[in-house]
């Protein structure tokens, strides 16, 4: 589905409400290893699938916490798109918490609820409640709050 196109003043209308969830996207060893070697960590648990299988308490490799972290403006970019801004930025996180480890070859993706919406010069600052689920898993993989800025 396309993402749903906003304008800063559709925000406060959209607050407390699901905005939506983004298309499922397969955790791939190749991803697992290119974050690993971007980020110089290469712990087994995440690039040795062999080690993996036999001794981690997962069953077999998984996604770095940080990896599933960093995949969220992506999966923002699939829900909404801004009408009408110059420019928006990535202004930090509040909570991130990651519940439960993403496998190699599962599915996951955000669903994003407004959680504020608080003005500013020249804009707007939100905070956007994201979960990041995992496809038939009760847990989701990782849960934050995303702080951006919106400037006309």
């Amino acid at each position: 589905m396309p993402p749903r196109e906003v304008t800063i003043g559709d925000l406060e209308s959209m607050l407390g409400q699901d905005i939506g969830a983004s298309d499922w996207l397969t955790m791939t060893q190749d991803r697992v290893q290119r974050f690993a070697d971007a980020t110089n960590d290469r712990q087994w648990i995440h690039v040795d699938p062999e080690r993996a299988l036999r001794e981690s308490p997962f069953g077999g490799p998984i996604a770095h916490g940080y990896l599933t972290l960093s995949l969220i403006s992506g999966m923002m970019e699939e829900i909404w798109t801004f009408k009408g801004v110059a420019m928006a930025l990535n202004y930090g996180l509040n909570k991130v918490r990651f519940p439960s480890p993403v496998r190699v070859g599962a599915r996951i993706r955000a669903a994003a609820k407004l959680l504020e919406v608080t003005p500013l010069e020249g804009g707007v600052q939100c905070v956007v409640g994201v979960t990041i689920e995992i496809e038939g898993q009760p847990k989701p993989a990782c849960v934050a709050e995303s702080v951006f800025r919106l400037l006309g």
